[in-house]
């Protein structure tokens, strides 16, 4: 039985991955589930996806440090190493200066128009503003 290396040992990674349409995908079941060998994955994805797609990503996404391995029986159980907030920020980021031209404003008009929200939800979206606002008066 070959030991864990090292490099299958590491700590989730803090620092975000660009991720493809079909690796965020792969990452968001590991994200939900916390770890999938590559028959789970499939399955959650579908059948409009390969078992050798499913493995061949999941060897991409380890090469990029995205995921780790352990064996279990004959299979590979893999675990993100990437926080799925680190990844969601990064690609909002994107989102934010491709699209709205680095407007933070014009992303969330965007994301809050025509959209019912409870009393909790706008509760926690004030108080999210209220923070943000408190950080620039002390700069």
């Amino acid at each position: 039985m070959a030991s864990e290396s090292a490099e299958s040992r590491r700590e989730p990674r803090r620092e975000p991955n660009r991720f493809t349409h079909r690796e965020l995908d792969i990452m968001s079941v590991l994200w939900r589930r916390g770890s999938g060998t590559v028959a789970e994955v499939r399955d959650v994805l579908g059948e409009d996806v390969g078992y050798t797609t499913v493995l061949k990503m999941l060897q991409i996404l380890e090469a990029k440090n995205a995921v780790r391995h352990e064996k279990e029986g004959r299979a590979h159980r893999y675990y993100p190493l990437v926080e799925s907030a680190d990844a969601g920020g990064n690609a909002l980021k994107r989102v934010m200066n491709k699209i709205f031209h680095g407007s933070a404003e014009l992303l969330l008009a965007t994301l809050v128009e025509n959209r019912e929200f409870s009393d909790e939800e706008i509760e926690r979206m004030r108080s999210i503003l209220d923070r943000a606002q408190d950080r620039e008066e002390e700069r």
